[in-house]
């Protein structure tokens, strides 16, 4: 163990892992989603590329760490929907660009506000304190994310 990690309790680590995970199944089957039939994946997918604008489908298959075969068919299914487009890309005709339709940005938007909405609803049952706790967790977790995807790339 190194000694920054000594200093933390042994509990620690898996504690927040399991929290993580519990939070991110909670909030992941919105009505939305479910409505449109969306898996996890695509759900992911679609919020990425909404939030994106426009993706090479390499890039977006390297941030989600999907394999570029599984992206494929994941934005084949997503375009098979109405809710992205898959074009070449006029600079490199190897390469593909995906953008969400009009349909695929209200959907995203949807399940991103039932998702924020579930939260707010969430954190009204917590004392101040607790809110408060959270809030100021805010800045080392999003340090946390951005130290996990750098380990992956």
């Amino acid at each position: 163990m190194t000694p920054l990690l000594a200093t933390l309790d042994i509990e620690t680590t898996p504690r927040l892992r399991a929290v993580i995970g519990r939070l991110s199944r909670r909030l992941r089957p919105t009505a939305a989603a479910v409505a449109a039939g969306l898996t996890p994946t695509r759900i992911s997918v679609l919020l990425h590329v909404a939030r994106a604008g426009r993706v090479r489908l390499s890039e977006l298959s390297d941030a989600e760490g999907i394999n570029p075969t599984m992206m494929s068919r994941v934005i084949a299914d997503l375009a098979q929907d109405g809710l992205v487009t898959r074009a070449i890309d006029p600079s490199d005709r190897r390469a593909a660009l995906v953008e969400p339709t009009m349909r695929g940005r209200k959907l995203a938007d949807r399940i991103r506000g039932e998702r924020t909405d579930a939260l707010n609803l969430a954190l009204e049952g917590l004392d101040e304190r607790e809110r408060s706790q959270i809030e100021a967790a805010l800045p080392a977790l999003e340090r946390l994310a951005e130290q996990l995807k750098g380990e992956r790339s």
